[in-house]
């Protein structure tokens, strides 16, 4: 099956066409997606705190599965994430999200701090592998 790559309005298409990335691939019933911060996904703009980026990192990731025709967070078995710094505030919030988004199910984690992400108010950058088996069409196939 071919790879159906996509990206969501305002930061999705922006960042495409910017950095010539896609913030999501679809192959078959898996769904990978790119890296997704703490910014606005209409404006760019980050949250200057580490909750509040978490958080709205977890909306993103939620925003680009169902872009890619996935269900959300309902359907991810794997997370990675990145932080600066990493600390147990920064922890509690990832755990805090899992419960919120994802209360039926655990998937697996990796969680790094680095030195620093790809933008200056970065401080955290999520990935995440879904499985859809519905099979719904991605955005760029309806």
């Amino acid at each position: 099956m071919a790879p159906v790559f996509t990206s969501y309005p305002g930061v999705g298409e922006t960042n495409q066409k910017k950095f010539w990335y896609s913030q999501a691939v679809r192959i078959g019933d898996r769904i990978e997606c790119a890296g997704q911060g703490g910014w606005n996904p209409e404006t760019g703009e980050f949250y200057k705190e580490i909750n509040a980026q978490i958080d709205q990192a977890f909306d993103n990731c939620e925003l680009n599965l169902r872009h890619a025709g996935g269900q959300g967070w309902s359907q991810v078995v794997r997370v990675n994430s990145y932080h600066v710094p990493i600390n147990n505030e920064a922890l509690d919030a990832m755990v805090r999200n899992f419960k919120k988004w994802m209360p039926n199910h655990q998937p697996i984690w990796t969680c790094v701090g680095v030195p620093r992400l790809g933008e200056d108010d970065m401080r955290v950058e999520i990935e995440v592998v879904a499985v859809d088996e519905d099979g719904k069409p991605t955005a760029t196939q309806k």
